[in-house]
Order: structure tokens, then sequence, then C-alpha cells
């Protein structure tokens, strides 16, 4: 089978992750916290059409090398809600699972008190705990909270690991985790989704079109390949 055959396969494959990154960035427009993905791809292996001394190279195809988070801020939205927080600057909102002491971190700020066996404790949607600047949980005792939700930051936030739901942890690149130095906390408020729609959907259609591109090469390097087949027969 000709290369151009797989290599069209390779593209259109390529496209359709490239497809759902996109609109899954769309589909969290207005989720609070949820930060852009986008795609970047890598060359697959080149290969020599001729002799050593005239050599043109030709290409197998491309693939999704990695998917990167953009963590520019966004827009703050007032709630008026006690315990909504939102980042205002860089930084993350350190969140503890209670039940292995995992650690993630998150831009997302709507917590809500959750009710455990030692009291109420400041929590998010999915139960874990919010925790200070001395990253010990927040408690509320006596109608009130014992703290404010620390805000965590990173040397680089380049090649964090998305672990769904608005929620990242460290890969060994991005160094030890540090106080924010240059962020503020904004109770009452939630940060906005910082997906930019106009953007989202110029790259939607690029990536449509190499789709069907693609699609046509794959149909060409079929007939190509049917013809070849005939005149052998």
């Amino acid at each position: 089978m000709d290369t151009s055959f797989y290599t069209a396969v390779r593209g259109t494959m390529t496209q359709q992750a490239h497809m759902d990154i996109l609109s899954n960035n769309i589909a969290n427009i207005n989720t609070y916290g949820y930060k852009s993905k986008d795609a970047s791809f890598q060359d697959l292996m080149y290969y020599g059409m001729r002799g050593i001394e005239e050599n043109p190279q030709a290409g197998t195809g491309s693939v999704i090398r990695q998917t990167d988070t953009d963590f520019t801020g966004a827009a703050l939205m007032n709630t008026g809600n006690t315990f909504d927080y939102a980042i205002e600057g860089n930084g993350f909102f350190m969140i503890q699972d209670p039940a292995d002491g995992g650690i993630t971190y998150t831009r997302t700020g709507s917590f809500a008190l959750s009710e455990r066996a030692d009291g109420m404790y400041l929590a998010d949607s999915r139960g874990n705990l919010v925790l200070d600047a001395q990253q010990n949980p927040i408690r509320y005792v006596n109608g009130q909270l014992t703290a404010t939700p620390g805000m965590f930051d990173f040397a680089h936030t380049n090649g964090m690991i998305s672990v769904g739901d608005n929620y990242f942890i460290p890969s060994a690149k991005n160094g030890a985790v540090m106080q924010a130095g240059n962020a503020r906390l904004v109770q009452g408020s939630l940060e906005n989704s910082n997906v930019d729609l106009a953007d989202q959907m110029s790259k939607v259609i690029v990536s449509q079109r190499a789709y069907s591109y693609m699609l046509r090469m794959v149909q060409t390097a079929d007939e190509v390949e049917q013809t070849i087949n005939g005149l052998r027969g």
C-alpha cells in the first residue's frame, strides 16, 4: 500500500483528536475556573525518496505530542456567596482528598461547608478539603472559618497534568510548590473560563478543512492503488 494512504489516515486521526480538544474547550466556555487547552503537534519519521546525493525528504504525517493548558487569568464574576473564592493573578487552590491525603490543584473556587465526624470544614464540590496557607484543612467554628484558602504556585506551570474537572497535579519539571507571591484572594467571586470562543471557532474551521483534505487523500490513494492493481491484472 502507498505510504500516502497511511499518512492520510494518520492525519485524519490527528485532526479528530484535535477537534476533540477544541470541542471540549467550547463546551466549557461557561465553566468557572476552566483553563483552555491546545494541542502541540509533532512530525513523524521522514525518509529519503531517492539516492544519497539527491535526496528529497517525504514525511509520514504528524501526531499530537502533548496537550498544553493556558493558565492565563480570566475576568472575575461576583457571586456574593460567602464561600466562593477567586484568585486574581497566578496561583492555585490546594485541595486534599480526605480518603488518601492526595493533593490536587485547581483555579475553581466554588466551595461549601462539609460536615465530617469532627466538625465542619471548607470543601469543594467533591467533598475534598480546602487547605490554608500552612497546608492545613480549614475548619468552620462558631460561625466563621478559621482561615482563608491558601494560594500556591510553581516556578513553571507548563506541563502540569490535568486529571479532570479542572484539577491538576504537578510534574517533576514544575518544581516544588510555593506560596503564590503576586496573587490576591477575592471572596464572593469566581473566575470565568478563559476560553476565547472566536479563537476556538477559527481553529475548528482549520481543523475541519485539514480533516477533509486528509479524507480526500485517502480516497485518492485508494483509487491509485486500485488502478495499479487493475493494470497488473
